[in-house]
């Protein structure tokens, strides 16, 4: 540390404080004020918009400084932890009337993106996630934590694939990681804090793990055999503990969650199907924005987690399943939604009990929620088995504790308890007479002003108080009168005098002393409702989950209702057949009826080769059964007819065209590096979305890699696959192989226009209409009338496949030759005629035996 020795003292209890937190804005506490000075005052004042001055000198230089109220901290925090910028809170702790020099100051807690806890700086509606990644030739040890909720779990991983779509679920606010896993993080630069490879030491991460949760070893929790997981979360933990200055009493276990347990789906087809995020960017017109009608931050926080990491686990979907129809047979989704709206977020809430932090409107906003347990219980109790019975036990009754934050809190608290009146009256004794002390003042001084009027003979004397002065006695200096000997002057104005008598003085030092005790037994008693608290914080961090879980499921209900969404049926076997399926974004947004179709795949037919017009459907089609694979997956209900769905491992898309400049990948390259992660990683289970494949180089190249793609998939893959192309050549492959099939949305032309059906038909499309689509989109009529001369042209040459004569023709690359087995025996025949030397008779008869060898 630099000699600090020539700066003032305060500057250089500032400098020390500031040594122990280099990296991050320090927030140094000045009476009503937060000060920032030198380089943290530069950047805060870029980032905040706030002055920047210069005041004082300290070294023989002035001092850089900026400052913001610390009644209004909160909004200049969210705004720098939004930026991935991490602030140290400096407090004073000494007491300024004993002490000597600069008042003691301390950090009390360093605030950064991935450890708040604050309701005031957090995301309603997402978890805030923090991350460690511990990495080794063998993978990756991932640990994660939402310290708003309580929820702390870890994984493993085996490459950087599952990595990269591990990121893009949880989309951490804050990632630990050293400098090993830096070619991982390129997209996650903001939330990724550097921290030394010995923070993932194997040992202290087991020894600090297992002292945290009071156990001899992590056996009890199913990691004991994860070493990379147990690195990570010792990592996570050591950070969290250090950042928040407390032992993170919210996190009470550790889960494990094997990738195998979810459905798989890479970044890319997160982005492809907009479950949560638009192409654009926004919340618009996504598939959680259509189902998410949850009234409690908790519950669109589970059901955000349920649709992004669908289970495979059949049975808990089954079990979900029935929850939700249960609840729609029973017509208690209305009620159970009225009594769940008025609910804060409770999960937080509890948070921020065991934390110790919590705000006077947190205890009331638990004591609503206590409130409506017995009606709670007495809407579920219809429901005899199942998760609604289950959540019933959960939920608890709390009736003590609920009694008790009844006597407790007034109704209508103010935001903080510094400057007291929350505590309710009656509650205690003595605060009740410290208070009546205070408020029976008013009465006290009038008898005392009527008093001191017939004593002194001056009508128009008054007995007042102020903050600065204390009471008075005033009166105007016009009266010459000789005024009793015990009053002594106190304060003299422009046309009155004021005074103060023995009497007044004792007076008021009891109601003064009355009030300053009165605030501080309230602080006490408020800090004494932790306590109270503490022992059933377990338990109601149980409700909130179980509040959580049935405000999704009556949810799922109310959107199943009203959109008219169907329960689908699991199966062990290998299908995905759909009847009637519907696009449950689009059929939201859109003003006409939505056209359904229908979808079946299994063994027998894998993979459907969709051609058609553009804008004729064929994208939503695809996307339609994605989704609603998805949504059978999370346990909802599905837009259909009917469903009836098997097993699926993972879901993949290749769908739309955008370059990676930043990464110097061409739109063609992007394509293809989709395309080989679905063919090196798609199994028998999966769902391949495959869109226009091959479009992106030359027709010839495109078409070839289209049609080895789609042969492969059929061939040696057996995916459930959906490959939409324009390449009319591929309409060949069903008759190759007999998984293959074609199928095609139509459309009619009238006139000059054309008309989409929007309506999957079998067999494939017999055009593109491409240049009706461009007049759609507006292209001159002189360009479409040139493309339409242009197009004539190309299928005057189509024998040759070139348009210019003068060039070597490229061989027709699905051309049947002699060499195809499968038509040889026809060749040959036919090679044996003469039909020159045929009757008309033999010519027939000839003509039967070639048409059974096309048969057999």
């Amino acid at each position: 540390m630099k000699d600090i020795s020539n700066h003032t003292p305060m500057m250089q209890q500032y400098l020390r404080i500031k040594a122990e937190h280099p990296d991050i804005l320090l927030f140094y506490r000045m009476g009503d004020f937060y000060e920032l000075f030198y380089d943290d005052a530069h950047q805060a004042a870029e980032l905040l918009d706030i002055t920047l001055t210069a005041r004082g000198n300290s070294n023989g230089a002035p001092i850089p400084m900026a400052g913001i109220p610390y009644h209004a901290a909160d909004g200049y925090l969210a705004r720098l932890l939004k930026a991935g910028v991490s602030v140290a809170i400096c407090e004073q702790i000494g007491d300024p009337s004993t002490s000597k020099g600069p008042v003691e100051r301390k950090v009390v807690r360093v605030l950064t993106p991935g450890t708040l806890t604050d309701d005031a700086l957090l995301d309603k509606q997402r978890d805030n996630i923090l991350l460690a990644i511990a990495t080794s030739k063998k993978g990756f040890g991932l640990a994660a934590a939402d310290l708003s909720s309580g929820r702390f779990w870890v994984t493993e991983l085996e490459d950087s694939g599952a990595l990269q779509a591990e990121l893009a679920r949880l989309k951490p606010a804050e990632i630990l990681a050293d400098d090993s896993a830096r070619e991982q993080l390129n997209h996650f630069e903001k939330q990724w804090r550097s921290v030394p490879e010995w923070h993932f030491d194997a040992e202290a991460a087991q020894r600090r793990l297992c002292e945290h949760f009071a156990t001899q070893d992590l056996k009890g929790f199913g990691c004991e055999h994860m070493p990379l997981a147990i690195q990570a979360a010792g990592c996570l933990l050591n950070y969290a503990q250090q950042t928040q200055q407390s032992a993170l009493p919210q996190l009470r276990s550790l889960s494990v969650e094997q990738t195998t347990d979810f459905i798989k789906i890479d970044p890319q087809s997160r982005r492809n199907l907009e479950l949560e995020t638009n192409l654009s960017g926004g919340k618009e017109h996504t598939l959680l924005s259509v189902i998410d009608k949850t009234l409690t931050p908790m519950g669109g926080r589970l059901l955000r987690r349920w649709l992004l990491q669908p289970t495979r686990q059949q049975q808990t979907i089954v079990n979900r399943q029935n929850s939700i129809a249960s609840l729609i047979d029973s017509q208690q989704v209305e009620p159970l939604q009225t009594l769940l709206k008025p609910l804060g977020d409770i999960e937080r809430i509890v948070t921020r009990m065991a934390l110790r932090s919590a705000r006077p409107r947190d205890f009331t906003q638990l004591r609503v929620m206590l409130q409506t347990l017995p009606t709670f219980h007495e809407q579920l109790a219809m429901f005899d088995t199942g998760l609604l019975k289950n959540l019933d036990r959960q939920l608890g009754k709390f009736t003590e504790l609920r009694e008790h934050l009844e006597r407790a809190i007034i109704e209508e608290p103010p935001l903080l308890i510094r400057d007291g009146g929350v505590i309710a009256e009656g509650y205690d004794s003595e605060l009740d007479r410290l208070r009546e002390l205070h408020l029976n003042a008013s009465d006290y001084l009038s008898q005392l002003e009527l008093r001191e009027r017939q004593r002194t003979g001056i009508s128009t004397l008054k007995v007042g108080y102020n903050k600065v002065h204390g009471f008075y006695i005033e009166m105007s200096r016009a009266h010459d009168v000789t005024l009793p000997l015990d009053y002594q002057r106190r304060q003299t104005l422009k046309n009155a005098e004021r005074y103060i008598t023995p009497e007044l003085k004792a007076y008021e030092e009891q109601v003064l002393s009355a009030q300053g005790k009165a605030l501080a037994l309230e602080k006490q008693l408020y800090e004494q409702l932790f306590d109270v608290i503490q022992g059933d914080l377990p338990a109601l961090h149980q409700n909130a989950q179980a509040l959580a879980e049935l405000d999704v499921f009556c949810n799922l209900a109310e959107r199943a209702q009203k959109l008219n969404y169907v329960q689908p049926k699991l199966t062990d076997r290998a299908t995905i057949e759909i009847n009637a399926g519907r696009h449950p974004v689009v059929e939201y947004i859109q003003n006409t009826p939505f056209c359904a179709n229908d979808l079946k795949l299994n063994q027998q037919k894998s993979l459907l080769i969709i051609t058609g017009p553009n804008m004729g459907g064929k994208s939503t089609y695809m996307r339609q059964t994605a989704l609603i694979v998805i949504l059978a997956y999370m346990g909802s209900f599905v837009p259909a007819d009917s469903a009836e769905i098997g097993p699926v491992d993972q879901v993949f898309t290749r769908i739309g065209a955008s370059d990676d400049l930043a990464a110097g990948r061409s739109t063609f390259m992007v394509e293809m590096n989709e395309s080989a992660n679905i063919l090196n990683n798609a199994t028998a289970n999966s769902l391949v979305l495959m869109d226009e494949v091959g479009r992106g180089t030359s027709t010839f190249d495109g078409l070839a890699l289209a049609w080895s793609c789609a042969e492969k998939l059929v061939r040696d893959i057996g995916a459930y696959c959906l490959f939409a192309t324009h390449y009319f050549e591929m309409t060949q492959l069903p008759g190759l192989y007999q998984k293959a099939a074609n199928v095609h949305l139509d459309a009619i032309e009238h006139g000059d226009k054309i008309v989409f059906l929007h309506q999957l038909k079998p067999g494939a499309a017999s055009q593109s209409y491409g240049l009706q689509v461009a007049q759609l989109a507006g292209v001159p009529k002189d360009v479409i009338q040139t493309a339409k001369q242009k197009l004539l042209q190309l299928e005057q040459s189509q024998s040759s496949g070139l348009v210019d004569s003068t060039a070597q023709p490229q061989a027709d690359l699905f051309k049947v030759t002699e060499q195809d087995n499968i038509h040889q025996p026809i060749i040959d025949a036919l090679r044996s005629l003469d039909p020159d030397e045929l009757t008309p008779k033999q010519a027939l008869e000839k003509l039967y035996a070639l048409k059974k060898l096309v048969k057999d």
